[in-house]
């Protein structure tokens, strides 16, 4: 399993779109992901005292884009990243933040 933040509205998007792209596809090449041990952290780093925010749950064995473990050098962590749009077909669980 691994994990995205996003916000309502980006997710609601994807819901009627049939598919769902972070803004870093298209400005880094890939959605970042984390790991569940990773996801508080990134919270922390870059989503405090946001609101409307939502965690996917990704069942990653039914992705359809390439994963790929990458590490992040401002935190020496290895991350999930994905390069290519999420089917919502991958994602078991959309959580309230």
């Amino acid at each position: 399993m691994i994990y995205h933040v996003t916000t309502q509205h980006k997710w609601d998007m994807a819901l009627q779109q049939g598919y769902y792209e972070a803004d870093s596809l298209h400005t880094e090449g890939f959605i970042h992901m984390s790991r569940a041990e990773q996801v508080e952290g990134v919270l922390m780093r870059y989503y405090q005292g946001q609101t409307g925010l939502l965690l996917l749950h990704i069942d990653e064995l039914n992705l359809k884009a390439q994963l790929i473990e990458e590490l992040a050098t401002s935190v020496n962590e290895k991350f999930p990243h994905l390069y290519g749009r999420l089917n919502l077909d991958a994602v078991i669980n959309a959580e309230l933040l």
